[in-house]
């Protein structure tokens, strides 16, 4: 289960001999802490954000399948009056494919669209991995820098003292 904000703030460490400062180690859970959150309220903005594009994706697939079913119905309609009168049946089924090539054609285009609008939030879902990997990779890094050695080496530099005094 992951942290929560509260995980973390509520977090209490024990106590041990020449151990952490208190202040620097509640500094950085604050930092930590808002770090979390927005990035909690940045994954829920964009869940949304798909969630609603998800939402207009059904719509118009809906929309594509009432204009192919429509395209179907024209065709039939075409047949039947082709059977009344010829002359009267060409027509009517020229002026069917119109229509039916206009609501293809549209149907395409909005397809596009969506496709678009699909490939921009994965580009958005991307970056927002990108970002949040440098973030972890900045936070191994300064982990990981000398700094701490430095810290290490000042904590057992007043023991060597006291040995070489005595």
């Amino acid at each position: 289960m992951p942290l929560s904000p509260l995980d973390i703030h509520n977090k209490e460490f024990s106590r041990a001999f020449r151990g952490y400062d208190e202040d620097e180690v509640d500094d950085f859970l604050e930092r930590v802490i808002q770090d979390y959150e927005g990035l909690i309220r940045q994954n829920k903005e964009l869940e949304e954000k798909i969630e609603q594009l998800e939402e207009r994706l059904r719509h118009f697939q809906n929309l594509e399948e009432s204009l192919s079913k429509s395209i179907i119905v024209a065709q039939e309609t075409a047949e039947e009056v082709k059977a009344n009168a010829r002359k009267e049946a060409q027509l009517i089924i020229k002026e069917a494919e119109k229509n039916a090539d206009r609501i293809i054609s549209e149907a395409l285009n909005k397809s596009r669209k969506i496709a678009l609008e699909v490939e921009e939030i994965q580009k958005q879902a991307a970056i927002f991995r990108a970002r949040f990997r440098s973030l972890i990779q900045a936070q191994l890094e300064m982990l990981e820098s000398g700094d701490w050695e430095r810290f290490d080496a000042e904590i057992t530099l007043p023991e060597q003292t006291l040995q070489s005094g005595s």
